[in-house]
């Protein structure tokens, strides 16, 4: 049986290793901590603006990007073959979509965000002309201000000029005995609980208008990702949930989806950073991971490096503004001797377009190069150079098909 080594538990990470493991590969992840899937919205943006709005993402992967862009390796048909496989992984009651179209989803600001697969909680919350709105928010949870996404969401209009009706309310949920100021997680893990969803909708139910579809901060449930379900039939009304600022529930659902089959069916070492390795010549044999005691050898015929970017130590800058791959020492593509402008909101910073230049097969390569630096390495994910993905809303996308590329070039190099 070939095997590999995953570092990092990201979405590509955890997306690579389950690829690869459902294709009967033995796969040891290891990772540092807890992946960045909790710190999203949880939910798949594939290409949210161009710089304008994208409202077909799919159709516009087969437009041209430059020439840098990580999706200047992938087709529409890759990332239609990525997404499905999610979905078909993680199952309908938490992914729906199928990247021909964006949602436009609001944010904890009433802020409209696209995304291209979104949880099915969700999904009554995209701005419709004609639905009227109500945002309700919880005295005892103080990161979501309904006023705020209510006014903000009556600001959008159509391509015709009409505007979305939305007003709000507060109500005064407690989840924990004494607390005054209560996580969302907390919530979350208390509308679990049949008991206290029936208490949800006896505060709310007087207060709604007919036809009003509620908007809700998106704690309903951690284990129970049906929970909104149950809540909006007691209501009787639509409901929605609208996603914090991080750490996310929906966030944590998906990953613990994605780290719960990954445990079935992989080697799972956490809490463990890979610190160095050893190769013979272009092929790396093994990687050393730093665990309690001693560390810990992991050799393999193959590896795949999805450490993130500079937000999780996959790419790191020193005083000096040189970046790095601390890792591997992997060439680093886009470097330039100015890393920032003075224009925040100008063109994209070139810090944030540096990274690894990859082949077709997402094997590193020096710059401007398609020969891979060691043979048997694939990298997928934040650490691809030539997007700024908070801006294009690209993470995800990027990060899910470059996977999906790298584990299915790895099993036919296996055959």
């Amino acid at each position: 049986m070939t095997s590999a080594v995953v570092i990092g538990a990201g979405l590509a990470g955890l997306t690579t290793a389950l690829r690869l493991a459902e294709a009967g590969t033995q796969v040891t992840l290891v990772t540092k901590g807890i992946g960045g899937l909790q710190l999203g919205q949880g939910t798949i943006d594939v290409l949210g603006y161009q710089p304008h709005l994208v409202k077909k993402p799919l159709a516009a992967l087969d437009a041209d990007l430059h020439d840098n862009h990580p999706y200047k390796h992938f087709s529409s048909h890759d990332m239609d073959r990525a997404l499905r496989w999610l979905r078909a992984t993680v199952g309908d009651e938490l992914l729906v979509g199928d990247g021909q179209r964006n949602y436009l989803l609001p944010t904890a600001a009433g802020v409209l965000r696209p995304t291209a697969l979104a949880q099915p909680s969700m999904i009554a919350g995209e701005a419709t002309v004609g639905k009227r709105y109500v945002i309700v928010g919880f005295n005892r949870l103080k990161d979501f201000y309904p006023d705020l996404v209510a006014q903000n969401l009556t600001r959008y209009r159509d391509s015709e000029g009409n505007r979305v009706q939305a007003r709000s309310l507060r109500v005064d949920l407690q989840v924990r005995d004494g607390e005054e100021d209560t996580s969302g997680l907390n919530f979350a893990r208390a509308l679990d609980k049949p008991e206290a969803r029936q208490r949800l909708a006896d505060l709310l139910r007087n207060q709604l208008k007919p036809g009003e579809t509620v908007g809700l901060p998106a704690v309903l449930g951690i284990k129970d990702v049906t929970a909104w379900q149950d809540i909006q039939t007691r209501l009787g009304h639509d409901i929605f949930e609208i996603p914090l600022p991080p750490p996310s529930v929906p966030g944590m659902r998906l990953n613990e989806k994605l780290m719960g089959i990954a445990k079935k069916t992989c080697r799972v070492i956490n809490g463990a950073p890979v610190t160095s390795f050893t190769a013979d010549n272009d092929h790396i044999v093994s990687v050393s991971a730093a665990s309690a005691g001693r560390p810990t050898e992991l050799p393999a015929d193959h590896f795949v490096l999805a450490t993130g970017g500079f937000e999780s130590g996959g790419l790191v800058m020193d005083s000096y503004e040189n970046v790095s791959e601390p890792i591997f020492g992997l060439p680093i593509a886009g470097t330039t001797d100015r890393p920032f402008t003075d224009t925040y909101w100008g063109e994209d910073q070139p810090a944030f377009l540096m990274g690894l230049n990859v082949n077709d097969q997402m094997h590193p390569c020096e710059p401007d190069s398609t020969l891979p630096v060691y043979s048997n390495l694939f990298a997928v994910g934040g650490l691809l150079a030539g997007a700024t993905r908070w801006r294009e809303k690209s993470g995800e996308g990027i990060a899910l098909v470059s996977a999906i590329v790298a584990a299915e070039s790895m099993l036919g190099e296996q055959k």
